[in-house]
């Protein structure tokens, strides 16, 4: 399993996906979204896994504005150019990945 957990260092949820791996001894990648943002091939594996309107926090500053773009490519672009506007933790296990705390989910994936 090669887990990857995107997410805001003060973020309460992301720092609870952390302790879930972590308690259950899987190995995990933890990547600052605001410092490092990601890759345009993950973002589109994660988008692929979750629809793009489920990336989007309706609580980030600007995330109205996202809302408003009419061209799916222009929200993209935003969200890649500006990742503190994503949900977090975003949690990638190869194609498949959640969007913020889902403990049900993840155990599948053990």
């Amino acid at each position: 399993m090669n887990i990857q957990i995107f997410g805001k260092k003060k973020c309460f949820d992301t720092k609870k996906a952390e302790r879930y791996f972590k308690e259950r001894r899987i190995k995990v990648q933890n990547i600052d979204l605001v410092r490092y943002g990601m890759s345009r091939g993950e973002f589109g594996s994660v988008k692929n896994a979750v629809g793009l309107d489920n990336l989007i926090d309706p609580a980030a500053d600007g995330a109205e504005l996202v809302a408003y773009l009419a061209h799916t490519a222009d929200k993209e672009e935003k969200l890649l150019e500006e990742p503190w506007l994503l949900k977090t933790p975003i949690v990638r296990n190869g194609k498949q990945a959640t969007v913020g705390y889902c403990p049900d989910v993840w155990a599948k994936w053990e």
